[in-house]
């Protein structure tokens, strides 16, 4: 029986996220247990555990949730065991309490999680005694502090080789796209070629999506990270690729799908599709070539050499009467990306 996909993600974790929340959870329960040793330290161990993130920003984000949470939480159970005392129906009713003020407050599902979790344990687990209250909110603050410096210090997360990753992939897809739309045009293609062309042209938009969400990611992971200074230079430069990149992506999509819509078998008898497929060709090494200067490759692809092909723009005779606007469509998305490569305005 296969295990559903909305309790088994598509990856594993990194195996250092393991270790570094187990080692978070066991530091928190020790020195929690060293403070306060009357009482398990079930607080900061969860604490502990869930304040370690994929990133230090995002620790931080989760440890504001919990302290929050946990707060509110020990608060709403103290006031409600100070007033109805420690039947055992004020557990349920300190749920729903809970749950109505995170409402009330508009908490984050996060948050509102927290704050009936916390209340729920601290009249079952304990006493609704102040004392015992501020030992808690001090127990998870422990556990929190302790997520936060594990997480920090023990090799931070920096998600920068999955988006150089997508956006090298995007890059080389993109420049195969514009070499295999240069090699349909002079030529008679089938129905079952086109329909080839559009499929594959129209992968470059999922690909272009990934790379961006790569790129977020990756900043994300730099944010309050204290390894970013030596990364922060690479993403950026990896985001300005993919601003150039992206603007040739629609343009690209946009020449094979006219192409697709107003072909004919005359089409390559043009003599204008023989200079425009050369200079797609152009633009494709181009393309290689931006991809090669951003991953720093020391070595140029055997097909790529390190000189920009685009050169003068091109200059057509008029076309016939038949075809002259899918070579003025073409001509056009061409000239834009002729001035995304060569940065003209």
């Amino acid at each position: 029986m296969r295990i559903p996909a909305a309790i088994r993600a598509s990856q594993r974790s990194p195996l250092l996220q393991v270790v570094k929340s187990a080692a978070a959870t066991i530091a928190a329960w020790l020195i929690a247990g060293w403070v306060f040793p009357a009482q398990l330290p079930v607080f900061a161990a969860i604490a502990a555990l869930l304040v370690v993130q994929p990133s230090v920003n995002q620790s931080l984000s989760k440890a504001l949730e919990r302290s929050i949470g946990v707060i509110a939480g020990v608060v709403i159970a103290v006031a409600l065991g100070l007033l109805f005392g420690s039947p055992t129906w004020i557990v349920l009713l300190a749920i729903v309490v809970a749950m109505l003020v995170a409402w009330v407050f508009r908490a984050s599902p996060g948050t509102g999680n927290q704050v009936a979790i916390s209340t729920m344990l601290v009249l079952a687990l304990g006493s609704s005694s102040p004392e015992y209250a501020f030992a808690r909110i001090v127990e998870t603050l422990i556990g929190v502090a302790i997520g936060i410096v594990v997480n920090a210090l023990i090799v931070p997360p920096v998600l920068v080789a999955p988006a150089l990753r997508d956006v090298s992939l995007l890059g080389r897809e993109l420049a195969a796209s514009l070499d295999r739309l240069a090699v349909a045009l002079p030529e008679p293609q089938t129905p079952a070629q086109l329909q080839e062309l559009m499929l594959e042209v129209r992968l470059l938009r999922p690909m272009k999506d990934a790379a961006d969400a790569s790129i977020a990611a990756g900043e994300e992971s730099l944010t309050l990270n204290p390894r970013r200074s030596t990364h922060r230079a690479e993403l950026r430069e990896m985001r300005e690729l993919l601003e150039r990149l992206s603007p040739i992506v629609t343009q690209t999509i946009g020449m094979t799908r006219a192409y697709f819509d107003h072909y004919d078998d005359t089409i390559g008898e043009e003599p204008a599709v023989v200079a425009i497929a050369e200079q797609l060709r152009r633009a494709g090494h181009d393309v290689r070539l931006a991809v090669q200067v951003a991953e720093a490759s020391p070595e140029p692809e055997t097909l790529t050499s390190t000189i920009p092909a685009l050169t003068a723009p091109l200059v057509l005779r008029p076309p016939s009467s038949q075809h002259w606007i899918l070579i003025g469509s073409l001509m056009e998305d061409l000239r834009r990306i002729r001035g995304e490569l060569l940065d003209e305005d």
